[in-house]
């Protein structure tokens, strides 16, 4: 029993494992409508599942669910793979389909709602990027995707962003043994800097000094958006007197920074 792992009842220790050859021969008769050759297909390839499934050990999902997922992912890889179209070794056509699977799962059962035609056009670009790989070997650029969709590359990119999956300020980048950095510790805080607290302070102690109605104009007509004539109806003053307490005022705090 040592070493063994099982998944959604199956003895991962004992999944069969296939030949290229044997793929191949597999895959003309699956091609033909055998379906014998196809669940044998199928069995030969769940190691290929299981591989794959390991990038998305850390999500926090169960693994016997990710499993099963990445099994649809396979046998969707096997009913669309042609071995004349695209010329490669099937793990290579089938891994991205598997993964694009479990992707697809992820994010549809992630607590963050998209709205169904930004992730209508996500899955149709990732459809393209994974078509691309395995036509191409390699990851295509925004703009093929883009042109190939017929479809704007900002909205490309927007698509994809949108579906991303969310990272926590809390995740783990970098340890060497001390202190561990997180993601928040390399975040940019351009608001709550020392040099905009004291501006802070230092305004709010300019504003100190002005009397009291200078106080109360300047909070109606800038935090409350108020015209110069509503105010003037509020403190019962002209609405000159109300324009000239005003620059009076800013000049004061100008003076006092």
């Amino acid at each position: 029993m040592q070493g063994k792992v099982e998944i959604c009842g199956v003895n991962t220790s004992k999944l069969k494992v296939l030949k290229n050859s044997e793929m191949v021969e597999l895959l003309k008769r699956v091609k033909q409508g055998d379906r014998k050759a196809r669940e044998e297909m199928i069995e030969g390839n769940l190691r290929l599942v299981l591989s794959v499934i390991q990038r998305f050990a850390n999500r926090g999902e169960n693994m016997d669910d990710l499993f099963q997922i990445g099994c649809i992912g396979l046998i969707k890889a096997i009913d669309n793979f042609d071995a004349e179209q695209y010329e490669v070794r099937f793990s290579t056509y089938g891994v991205p389909m598997i993964a694009g699977e479990i992707r697809r799962f992820l994010r549809d059962s992630s607590a963050l709602r998209v709205s169904r035609s930004m992730r209508d056009t996500a899955y149709k670009v990732l459809q393209a990027k994974e078509a691309f790989m395995a036509k191409h070997q390699r990851e295509p650029t925004v703009e093929e995707v883009a042109k190939e969709l017929d479809i704007r590359r900002e909205d490309v990119v927007f698509a994809l962003d949108a579906i991303a999956d969310p990272v926590s300020l809390y995740d783990p980048v970098y340890s060497d043994g001390g202190d561990t950095i997180c993601v928040m510790d390399q975040v940019k805080d351009s608001k709550n800097t020392d040099e905009n607290w004291l501006e802070q302070i230092a305004l709010r102690e300019a504003i100190d000094q002005l009397t009291d109605r200078e106080k109360r104009i300047l909070n109606l007509r800038f935090f409350q958006g108020k015209t110069q004539m509503e105010v003037s109806a509020e403190v019962g003053i002209s609405q000159a007197q109300v324009s000239r307490l005003e620059k009076s005022a800013i000049q004061q705090i100008r003076k006092n920074l």
